[in-house]
């Protein structure tokens, strides 16, 4: 009976912070002049497909897709007016969870490939705060796999592209 008791303290433990998680969270705010660096779309009228990096001179670059967002991830010195030197300079990195439109650390999400869903970018990676969300999505929409954001490599960004 105490191993019965002792799990439940353990799960009530992480209850605070499985709420404050849900209370904080809130999408990535643009305003409606703003363009995605790589594809130069308004962002705000794709709102959950938003991606943003905040630099670590606290610069906050938008884009209009994770597809986006990785192609400036892989290839940051086209673009030096941001003055990031490696990906270690990229302090935040944040996508939109597509299920609720909330900011997400985008070094934890899953993403989820070669669903029939496209975003303004075309072929994309769709991005999800848990695995859970983004079985689901990938049953519903005929997603290929799911990716980690370590996983997604520049070859992937191409073949979305259609470059390869």
């Amino acid at each position: 009976m105490k191993f019965s008791h002792t799990k439940t303290l353990v799960k009530l433990s992480f209850l605070p912070l499985i709420i404050t998680s849900f209370l904080y969270a809130k999408p990535i705010i643009v305003n409606k002049d703003e363009l995605g660096l790589v594809r130069n779309l308004k962002v705000y009228k794709y709102p959950q497909w938003i991606a943003k990096v905040t630099t670590s001179k606290k610069k906050d670059i938008y884009f209009s897709s994770p597809k986006s967002l990785f192609e400036f991830y892989f290839l940051f010195k086209k673009w030096p007016e941001f003055d990031v030197k490696s990906v270690d300079d990229m302090e935040n990195i944040y996508v939109t969870d597509y299920k609720t439109f909330d900011a997400i650390d985008a070094r934890r999400a899953y993403y989820v490939y070669g669903s029939n869903v496209t975003s303004i970018s075309g072929d994309d990676l769709v991005s999800f705060k848990n695995e859970y969300d983004a079985k689901e999505y990938m049953k519903n929409h005929n997603g290929k796999r799911i990716f980690r954001f370590s996983q997604v490599k520049h070859q992937l960004i191409q073949l979305l592209n259609g470059s390869i």
